[in-house]
């Protein structure tokens, strides 16, 4: 499995950005805009809390595991490898929301005088900010799943002499 790289989240927001910035521009000059709701940062939160327990959790039993406690819940491999396809996916899926509201977030900065506009822009701020948080709780639910090195330094790779 590979690790999350934020690389490829930044690019993923970023264009998603520009789309939504340059669609939000066009659907305007109609005469309308596509509404940001309400619900989208607070689901986008609750994912976030969702895998930040889950992660809070692994971590604990992992811990109780190598400390050896007689009372340690073992953690089931396939478990943790779903977990990790979950936290992965909803980066992936946070970061592209998060950009398509920040994008037209950025277009609705240009008409904060209007009240509908300026609340449209509030929740597209906090759509960004909960998609941040999604991908931040991702990360460390990955590196809480994460493999510990192997003691092998040359990297698999030792002479037979």
């Amino acid at each position: 499995m590979k690790e999350l790289r934020i690389r490829t989240l930044a690019a993923v927001f970023f264009v998603a950005g520009l789309l939504s910035w340059a669609g939000a521009r066009l659907w305007n000059s109609v005469g309308t805009l596509p509404r940001v709701p309400l619900a989208a940062p607070i689901v986008l939160a609750l994912i976030a809390v969702v895998l930040l327990a889950t992660a809070l959790s692994l971590r604990a039993r992992l811990k109780a595991q190598r400390e050896r406690r007689p009372d340690a819940k073992g953690v089931d491999p396939m478990m943790a490898a779903r977990a990790v396809v979950f936290g992965q996916a909803s980066a992936l899926v946070a970061a592209l929301v998060a950009g398509m509201y920040g994008g037209t977030g950025v277009f609705l900065l240009e008409s904060l005088d209007i009240p509908a506009r300026r609340d449209q822009a509030v929740y597209a701020g906090f759509s960004v900010l909960a998609g941040i948080a999604v991908v931040a709780a991702a990360f460390f639910l990955e590196r809480v799943c994460k493999l510990p090195e192997d003691d092998d330094t040359n990297g698999g790779t030792a002479r037979a002499t």
